[in-house]
């Protein structure tokens, strides 16, 4: 039902009922489990365990793993981290397979991994062969992997034996390489193979094993509570969040469903991310409880079963204003230059950056006055918008614009032409979306009724569901697609397929995406579409000023000496592009574009000074190779 695009109401506009001849779809979603229904989550850091049949690198932090046909390899990258000019580098090699492999003691070779199950930031997946299944279930922040075992018992493999530090109740305390894990079995479960490099737990007629990071330093003194965690498996995580007008403040609460038994009390063990630890609300998190080393700065170990965060929100304009002293009549007459241009651009991303320029000329035009070509300006938003939102398209035809084609095996609004991977792997759609809700709420502000219900509305609401779906009931999207609650901040590949793991570089189109929902939502007085955008908006915010900016100087390595990681890895922080290397863009692509929604960019003075001053010295002075206008502004 809900591949047909009759199936949602748009009084206005419709959908393609195909992609165009010769556009990309996305592959099958093969590797899920065969009881699972879509809409499926894309662009999360575990995305690649769908798109393989086993998975690249992943990055749930402080743990990295990857699906093998051996099992489950786990790793701890802390101690091996490093920084220099090109990255602060923590991926995880495949080979040799180390910290250690979770495998199955009746399967030598599993046939493939598949999603079983996903909360908001945990997954679960199951390996297969014949008879035989490893359930494993991992994430963000948990220092733990819970695993269930069937038709045979786990088996830990290691690339030489390691030093056994604990060995009672079915747990083994192990030490290899500077890093340390506890192997936690069933009570009367017995271990063999202690002292070799392949141990083997006999799980007694239980199912569940887990093995879990100690923290850096630590040894004895974690093996109780860590015993306690990892036999008390996460169920369901979930986030939830409220503004407070009134202090311009969202407060974020992240919930953990545990399996408790024997009446223990419901606790498990997280490693909070810097901006996490930074915005913690009262002691919602209770004390530190150890730490660990990643690409993302220090981790910090609490212990319990929810914690709240609280983010300013400095709020967003529809446009930028003028302002004292401007020269309104160069103004008037740049605006009327632009306004004569266009770009011709057909795909996504580039035709939705020209209804970025053209939201931004003619907010511009109607302050200074210039009705006629704010007229202009305002009927060529809508004849672009309408376009879009029209399936007849003919890729001959410059009139006709494009398309969107609602894809029902994934879950997903595809517009075509499609660019950067957007139909194939489902990449950038908020990047490139966020321009097209930008649009859409601008041309609202001037004609609201354009947004209601019975015109343009539902269309403008596909979009909006498609990057970042709030509703959990949505029957037709995935919740938060781009967005990643636990790291606080979105993804761009759809699949993951990288053994860096999934990335973000344009962290400012992102937050120009998330600006457009709180305009959508105030123009229309949707508190619920609002308050998600300053949600979304506020929790990037953070992570952008803790890791892309690095702010405070107090997560990147001292011997990464750049101000700015333009682009953010699972594995890594990069300094470079996707497509170059000339400083203005690595800069500038987390500064693009700049509308109503940018002035966070001078929060921090001290810093914007800089990061100025390190660019003007990569360039070697102040005559721009590109994007002169975007350093003006910045």
């Amino acid at each position: 039902m809900l591949g047909r695009p009759d199936a949602f109401r748009l009084p206005h506009g419709s959908l393609a009922s195909a992609p165009p001849p010769g556009e990309a779809v996305p592959p099958d979603p093969a590797f899920v489990a065969p009881e699972l229904r879509p809409p499926f989550p894309t662009n999360r850091w575990w995305s690649s365990l769908v798109a393989l049949r086993f998975s690249e690198r992943q990055y749930p932090h402080p743990l990295a793993v990857v699906a093998r046909p051996e099992g489950l390899q786990v790793r701890y990258p802390g101690p091996d981290i490093r920084a220099d000019e090109a990255c602060i580098c923590g991926w995880m090699d495949f080979e040799p397979p180390a910290d250690l492999v979770l495998g199955h003691s009746a399967v030598a070779r599993f046939d493939a991994e598949r999603l079983t199950r996903w909360s908001d930031w945990f997954v679960r997946s199951r390996f297969e062969a014949g008879g035989a299944s490893m359930e494993v279930s991992y994430g963000h922040g948990s220092p733990i992997v819970f695993a269930s075992f069937r038709g045979g018992d786990p088996i830990v493999r290691f690339p030489s034996p390691p030093e056994v530090f604990h060995e009672a109740g079915g747990v083994l305390g192990v030490c290899r390489d500077r890093r340390c894990y506890l192997l936690v079995g069933p009570e009367i479960s017995r271990w063999s193979g202690v002292g070799g490099a392949e141990l083997r737990n006999s799980l007694g007629g239980s199912e569940r094993f887990a093995l879990a990071l100690l923290p850096d330093g630590q040894r004895e003194e974690a093996v109780e509570r860590f015993t306690r965690a990892a036999r008390m498996p996460v169920e369901n995580t979930a986030v939830a969040w409220d503004v407070d007008e009134a202090r311009a403040r969202v407060r974020v609460t992240f919930s953990y469903e545990l399996a408790v038994g024997g009446g223990a009390q419901a606790a498990t063990l997280f490693a909070l991310y810097p901006h996490q630890r930074t915005a913690l609300a009262d002691d919602s998190a209770g004390p530190e409880l150890g730490s660990y080393t990643t690409v993302r700065g220090r981790m910090s170990l609490r212990a319990g079963d929810s914690f709240e965060l609280e983010h300013p929100f400095p709020g967003v304009l529809p446009a930028l204003p003028l302002v004292p002293g401007a020269d309104v009549d160069a103004l008037r007459a740049l605006v009327r230059r632009d306004a004569a241009t266009d770009s011709g651009a057909r795909d996504t991303y580039w035709a939705g950056k020209e209804l970025g320029r053209l939201a931004a000329l003619h907010a511009l035009a109607r302050q200074l006055g210039i009705d006629d070509e704010a007229d202009a300006l305002e009927a060529k938003l809508r004849t672009r918008l309408e376009s879009w939102f029209d399936a007849r398209y003919d890729p001959a035809d410059p009139s006709t614009a494009g398309t969107f084609y609602y894809e029902p095996r994934w879950g997903t609004l595809i517009g075509y032409p499609s660019s950067h991977g957007s139909a194939a792997a489902l990449n950038d759609h908020h990047f490139h979306y966020g321009y097209f809700l930008r649009a859409a709420a601008e041309l609202g502000r001037r004609d609201p009724a354009w947004l209601g219900a019975d015109a343009y509305g539902p269309f403008v609401d596909l979009l909006v569901r498609d990057i970042a779906s709030w509703r959990r009931d949505d029957p037709a999207f995935p919740f938060l697609r781009h967005f990643d609650p636990y790291a606080g901040h979105s993804w761009a590949a759809g699949d993951g397929v990288s053994g860096d793991g999934n990335n973000q570089e344009s962290s400012s189109e992102a937050l120009a995406a998330w600006t457009a929902l709180v305009l959508l939502g105030e123009i229309r007085g949707d508190r619920a579409l609002r308050d998600a955008g300053i949600f979304l908006y506020a929790s990037e915010l953070a992570a952008v000023e803790a890791y892309w900016f690095d702010v405070e100087r107090e997560n990147a390595p001292v011997e990464y000496p750049h101000p700015v990681v333009p682009m953010i890895w699972g594995g890594k922080g990069a300094y470079s592009t996707f497509f170059s290397g000339e400083p203005e863009a690595l800069y500038g692509i987390n500064w693009l574009p700049f509308h109503g929604g940018s002035l966070y960019l001078g929060r921090h003075p001290a810093y914007a000074t800089r990061s100025y001053e390190a660019l003007v010295a990569a360039r070697g002075g102040t005559h721009w190779k590109m994007w002169t206008d975007l350093v003006v502004m910045y």
